[in-house]
C-alpha cells in the first residue's frame, strides 16, 4: 500500500444502535483490527453522516477503526431531531463510546465540522487523546459561518450562490441563516425540504475545485438533504452552542502536549485557508500540511494522501 491510494474497502466486524439518551441512539461501527489501535472517525456537516469510504484511511491491520453517526442524522434516529442535539451532548456520546467500548485512549481523525467537533472533544477530555488528525478547519466563528452562507463565497460562484439565495426574500437577507432556520424546522415538510434542496444543493458544489456533479445530486436529494440541513444549520444558528466565538483557539493550551496534524486545502471555499492558519499560528506545535492544488474535499489527491500519511505515522504509536 502507497500513500498514493486508500486502504481496500472493508466492512465492519460489528455495528451496533447505541442508546445515548431517553431520545436518541446513534449508529456506532467497528472495523479493523479488534486489537489494534483505537481510532475514532469524527465525521463532517454536522448532519453529514457516514461514508464507507471513511474506513479506507486505516490500516486495518494495524487500527480498531470506530465510526459513528451523529445524533440526527445518517443511520442514527431519530433522523434530523434537534432535541437534545448540542456540541456537548455529541462531545458527551463520543465518552459514552469510548467508555462502552473499554477504551482508555484514542486517536481523534476529523475534517470539517469533525475537525471542530474532534478539537473541542480533545480541549475537554486532553487526557483521553494520543494523537489528533484534522482536516479542512473549521473553527465555527462567527466570520465563517457569515462567509459562507451569506456574504463572501458568492463572489466567487455567483452563478450557484444564485439558486440558493433566491429562496430568501430581500427583508430577510442580512440574516440568512435565521430565514433558512425559520424554514427548516417549519412544520410543513415542504417548506423543509425547498429549504433542505437549496441549502445541500449550494454547499454540495463547492466541496471540491473540480465540480461533481453525482455528489451535487446526493447532498441536494431528499433522502440526504432535510436530515443534513436541519442539523447543519440548527448548530450554526446556535453558533455551536460555544460560550464565547474564539472558544477553540482560547483553549488551544489544554491539546498543545497532543501530537497533531492539520491538514487544508489553499483553495477550499467552505471552511477558508484562514481559519487553518489562525489555528497553525496558535497551534505551532502541531505539523501544519498545506496542499496547494485542493479545496475541501476529503477526496481530493493531495488532502488524501496528506491524511493517509499522517494515519501511516501515528499507527506504530503506543497504544493504550
Amino acid at each position: 500500500m502507497t500513500t498514493q491510494t486508500l486502504y481496500p474497502c472493508i466492512e465492519p466486524y460489528l455495528t451496533e444502535m447505541f442508546k445515548v439518551s431517553p431520545i436518541h441512539e446513534i449508529y456506532l461501527e467497528q472495523c479493523g483490527n479488534p486489537e489494534g489501535k483505537p481510532v475514532i472517525f469524527v465525521h463532517g456537516g454536522p448532519g453529514a453522516g457516514l461514508d464507507p469510504m471513511y474506513r479506507r484511511f486505516f490500516d486495518p491491520t494495524k487500527y480498531r477503526i470506530i465510526l459513528f453517526d451523529q445524533r440526527g442524522c445518517g443511520q442514527s434516529l431519530p433522523k434530523g431531531n434537534l432535541e437534545e442535539n448540542t456540541t456537548w451532548e455529541l462531545i458527551a456520546d463520543m465518552e459514552k463510546i469510548r467508555e462502552h467500548l473499554g477504551i482508555e485512549t484514542w486517536q481523534v481523525f476529523g475534517g470539517s465540522w469533525g475537525s471542530t467537533l474532534g478539537l473541542a472533544y480533545a480541549i475537554n477530555h486532553p487526557q483521553r487523546v494520543n494523537e489528533i488528525i484534522l482536516r479542512g478547519i473549521f473553527l465555527l466563528r462567527r466570520k465563517e459561518i457569515l462567509w459562507f452562507y451569506q456574504h463572501g463565497a458568492h463572489v466567487l460562484f455567483p452563478d450557484v450562490f444564485e439558486p440558493y439565495i433566491a429562496l430568501i426574500p430581500e427583508e430577510e437577507r442580512s440574516d440568512v441563516i435565521s430565514a433558512y432556520y425559520k424554514r427548516l424546522t417549519n412544520e410543513n415538510r415542504n417548506v423543509r425540504l425547498q429549504a433542505a434542496r437549496a441549502w445541500g444543493k449550494w454547499e454540495g458544489s463547492m466541496l471540491s475545485v473540480i465540480p461533481d456533479p453525482d455528489r451535487e445530486a446526493h447532498f441536494s436529494s431528499d433522502d440526504f438533504a432535510e436530515a443534513f440541513a436541519r442539523v447543519e444549520c440548527h448548530y450554526f444558528y446556535n453558533r455551536g452552542f460555544f460560550p464565547s466565538d474564539n472558544y477553540l483557539l482560547e483553549n488551544i493550551d489544554k491539546i498543545r502536549h497532543i501530537p497533531t496534524v492539520i491538514v487544508q486545502g489553499r483553495y477550499d471555499v467552505i471552511t477558508p485557508f484562514e481559519a487553518a492558519w489562525d489555528l497553525h499560528k496558535a497551534f505551532p506545535e502541531a505539523d501544519f500540511k498545506v496542499i496547494e492544488d485542493a479545496g475541501h474535499a476529503v477526496t481530493e489527491p493531495g488532502v488524501r494522501r496528506a491524511l493517509l500519511e499522517a494515519t501511516e505515522r501515528f499507527k506504530e504509536s503506543s497504544r493504550e
